[in-house]
């Protein structure tokens, strides 16, 4: 397959709807020569077809490789919103366990408070969870389509020259199943950077 660039197929496009065969004017020829015109003519149209067709072969690699990237991105949306949930959890999940020992400690509540902090726990470990769950269907799908990616490239499908960087949404990711491990860590054993 041929590399061109953009502005070399438009051109080639350009051009080739620019040379359409004209019909020939047969009217008043014998019938054997007027089908052999004609006949000619739709031989002109399919090797321009051809051609034409080359172009669509050519800008559908380039859409496919495109494609690629939207799916990458689109998986960084998907771990956004992982990331957007664990976060309020975590810290939905904490600040109500903060706030029931806060008041614990200074003798506001008496009895049942051990629920309510239970229930932050749970939100807390619930964040975390779904964090490190998120993160691995991420990098699991990330690299089903670097591969199927690579597959498509080698059999010439596609071009693949642009990058296909490490995606900053899983690096926040991991920086944010850190906070959740210590905020565990800090409301299980009471140390830690939360206390």
């Amino acid at each position: 397959m041929a590399k061109l660039s953009i502005d070399e197929i438009v051109a080639r496009d350009v051009a080739l709807h620019d040379d359409l065969p004209a019909v020939p004017d047969l009217r008043g020829e014998a019938a054997d020569v007027a089908s052999t015109g004609y006949a000619a003519h739709r031989t002109k149209l399919s090797t321009h077809r051809s051609a034409l067709s080359e172009n669509r072969t050519e800008m559908s690699s380039r859409r496919t490789g495109m494609s690629f990237q939207r799916t990458r991105m689109s998986a960084d949306r998907t771990l956004m919103s992982v990331i957007r949930t664990s976060l309020s959890l975590i810290g939905f999940g904490f600040a109500i366990y903060q706030f029931f020992q806060h008041l614990q400690e200074k003798n506001l509540l008496s009895g049942g408070v051990h629920a309510a902090r239970n229930f932050g726990s749970a939100l807390v470990w619930l964040g975390v969870v779904m964090v490190v769950v998120g993160i691995a269907y991420h990098v699991q799908f990330m690299l089903q389509l670097r591969r199927q990616r690579d597959r498509m490239r080698d059999a010439g499908l596609v071009y693949a020259e642009s990058g296909f960087p490490v995606s900053l949404t899983l690096l926040v990711a991991l920086a944010l199943l850190a906070i959740g491990v210590a905020a565990v860590i800090s409301l299980t054993f009471n140390v830690g950077p939360f206390q």
